[in-house]
């Protein structure tokens, strides 16, 4: 299937294009994964909201490179965003969410410092498929107790 580009931010888009990262739906992305023993899937949000969407999207080549073959990146859909977030529950994008065979290893949220990732990723590819984490609201958007009448 092909996605529009051009919902992506013009750098993001460029990258996509110059890389030859494969664009993948909620639909395609289990098949895809079936071939694959590691991925990386990219869901880079609202570039025109998100100022660190960008900057993901750089770090998106660079982890790349440091990982080589062990890991494809697959970018998501802008289009089905929504539905991986519902799929995968991460809090925040842009999100970095690595599968093993398809299954939910662990997400990266928002942009880290070079050093984090170089420390999250060891843990993450090490891991054994699970279910990602419960859906939390952020403690900011809690509702307030209600006092007893």
């Amino acid at each position: 299937m092909t996605y529009d580009l051009s919902t992506f931010s013009p750098l993001a888009r460029r990258i996509i294009e110059t890389e030859g990262f494969p664009v993948v739906g909620a639909d395609a992305l289990d098949p895809v994964c079936a071939a694959l023993p590691f991925a990386m899937l990219f869901l880079a949000g609202d570039a025109s909201r998100l100022s660190e969407s960008d900057d993901a999207a750089v770090i998106l080549v660079e982890l790349h490179k440091l990982l080589g073959d062990r890991v494809t990146p697959l970018v998501a859909a802008r289009e089905d965003e929504r539905a991986f977030h519902r799929r995968f529950r991460f809090t925040a994008f842009p999100a970095l969410v690595f599968l093993r065979d398809g299954q939910y290893l662990g997400c990266i949220e928002r942009v880290l410092d070079w050093q984090d990732y170089l420390l999250e990723l060891p843990a993450i590819l090490g891991r054994a498929p699970h279910e990602p984490p419960p859906f939390r609201l952020p403690a900011h958007c809690a509702p307030s107790p209600v006092p007893p009448a």
